[in-house]
């Protein structure tokens, strides 16, 4: 082999070489960017709630004005926080951070009163459940209940999930290690896709869009105050 053919050679190892540590540097690079931590996941479901919520204040404001509420909105919108929220958000809390702040001794009157909130919850829950329907709707008695309970559990879940993002997950960070926090992501992750599949929080996104879209509330310019033009001289 000559000099120049061996220079050559080594020219394109390195050049391979380097070409296969960028891209493996890249992969790593978006795999840490699609990492979610663990109370950025419950925050972001938060959010779905929250969407829930505002379907709920639609239905409300309805059935107080004696307007046509769909029922099967507000069913529909009741079975995402009984399958999504109560059974596996609420679970992620109560079997992995809960327990956590019991042990230390910490926040422990704020965990309490969070879990006595979660099972209030699925009450409204079951009561939304059985009076969102056309029948019960039909019924005075019946719509006034299925108000009370939307009413109960908006009045409830708004300053519950608040206190949960802006006390209890920024605390957690003082009682687990780094290697436990990495493990939580990915234990709430796992859970995740084996209850709802591959599209897991963005199908259920899908879904509420979905409702919203239904509701006629999803366009979200629709909720910007319009404010009258002042005309200066």
């Amino acid at each position: 082999m000559t000099a120049e053919r061996s220079f050559q050679t080594r020219r394109a190892l390195i050049l391979s070489g380097a070409a296969a540590g960028l891209a493996l540097a890249q992969k790593k690079s978006d795999e840490a960017e699609e990492e979610v931590s663990p109370t950025e996941d419950l925050m972001r479901e938060h959010g779905l709630l929250n969407r829930v919520l505002l379907l709920y204040d639609d239905g409300l404001r309805k059935l107080d004005a004696k307007k046509e509420a769909d029922p099967g909105v507000l069913s529909d919108g009741a079975g995402i926080i009984r399958n999504f929220i109560e059974s596996y958000h609420e679970k992620l809390e109560e079997d992995y951070l809960f327990p956590r702040f019991e042990k230390a001794g910490k926040l422990t009157q704020l965990v309490r009163v969070l879990r006595q909130q979660h099972e209030a919850g699925r009450r409204l829950t079951g009561e939304i459940q059985r009076l969102a329907t056309a029948e019960a709707m039909r019924d005075a008695a019946e719509r006034a209940k299925l108000a009370e309970s939307l009413r109960m559990f908006i009045r409830m879940y708004r300053p519950h999930e608040a206190r949960e993002d802006t006390v209890l997950f920024p605390a957690l960070h003082q009682l687990i290690s780094r290697n436990e926090w990495d493990s939580l992501g990915e234990d709430f992750e796992k859970r995740e896709h084996q209850l709802f599949g591959k599209e897991g929080f963005e199908g259920m996104v899908e879904k509420v869009a979905g409702l919203e879209k239904t509701a006629g509330i999803y366009d979200l310019a629709q909720f910007t105050p319009i404010f009258p033009i002042v005309k200066t001289r």
